[in-house]
């Protein structure tokens, strides 16, 4: 009896890790989009850039979608990949989406001066004047119809490169991003946060509230989008969707709780005020400023979706 126990246990392992295997080696059904790891020498920062490329679907030339990663972006990969279904959702799509790698506390922007810790930072350069050819030689890119998007810190990101580059990008996206950039508060937590990845704002725009701060605020340049089709979202950092956040429950986690809420409560009121500010040049945003939703990856996926049939789809000729 022992034995026979013993033996079907032992039957009933293997027919799990039968079936594990072949759902690692088969897979699970899910459409992927096609893709490629390239290195992108950027002459601007004198380093290679890992870049992940979601190739298009279908035949011929392609637009593009720029995604930036967010405050803690790693060097070798990128959050939306690692949090989101970015890689299912554009897998039947005619665009390629580039997801460069790194740029953590840089705001992807042109730095004024070297830093210490992060180096020569000149990622506006290499997103708008070397990565695109490469897009265009080796993908397909049509160097015509391109968006970008951000999150939290690229959120504000994504806003300043439409603004300052208005010919190039058709549509722009800022999922919980901060576009009272020098505003008090606002500036502060910037410098804040870039510190907390060892570089200084003052060598990225200069002291607050200088013209560089300004140049960056995009509160301060939604005349530049008066043609470009834009998509807004935040929360209210409102935790009822999620008990690990909500004070009154038995799973509340005052760690995630810091993390998650503050930043969406200030995104939301950021937010408020462009949008504002956006329609009073005579644009029309898609707005997405929500009761609930905290400062975190599901949030974004799911705008990311939206922002893809509301803005980027009629915008690119999708």
């Amino acid at each position: 009896m022992l034995f026979s126990r013993a033996r079907s246990l032992v039957l009933g392992v293997v027919t799990v890790l039968i079936a594990a295997f072949a759902a690692t080696f088969v897979g699970t059904g899910v459409a992927q989009a096609d893709s490629a790891l390239i290195y992108v020498h950027s002459n601007a920062m004198n380093k290679d850039i890992p870049v992940k490329v979601l190739t298009a679907a279908g035949d011929g030339p392609a637009p593009t979608i720029y995604l930036l990663d967010g405050l803690r972006a790693p060097d070798d990969n990128n959050g939306w990949l690692i949090e989101t279904d970015v890689e299912q959702f554009f897998a039947d799509k005619h665009v390629n989406v580039v997801i460069p790698f790194g740029g953590g506390g840089t705001f992807y922007t042109d730095w004024e001066r070297p830093d210490p810790k992060l180096g020569v930072v000149q990622w506006e350069t290499f997103l708008t004047q070397e990565l695109p050819p490469v897009m265009a030689a080796q993908f397909g890119s049509d160097g015509v119809n391109n968006a970008i998007a951000g999150l939290s810190m690229s959120g504000t990101s994504a806003l300043n490169l439409a603004a300052h580059h208005p010919d190039f990008y058709k549509a722009v996206a800022s999922f919980s991003g901060y576009p009272s950039a020098s505003s008090p508060g606002y500036a502060q937590g910037i410098q804040v946060s870039v510190g907390e990845m060892g570089g200084n704002a003052r060598n990225m725009w200069g002291a607050w509230p200088s013209a560089s701060w300004l140049a960056n605020d995009p509160l301060l340049n939604v005349g530049k989008l008066r043609n470009t089709s834009v998509f807004v979202s935040a929360g209210t950092g409102s935790p009822l969707t999620d008990p690990t956040v909500n004070p009154v429950s038995a799973s509340f986690d005052p760690v995630k709780f810091a993390q998650m809420v503050p930043l969406e409560t200030a995104s939301g009121l950021s937010s408020r005020a462009y949008v504002a500010a956006l329609r009073g040049t005579g644009n029309n945003p898609q707005v997405r400023i929500t009761g609930t939703g905290t400062h975190w990856w599901n949030f974004w996926e799911e705008h990311l979706h939206d922002a893809w049939f509301t803005t980027f789809a009629p915008a690119l000729g999708q």
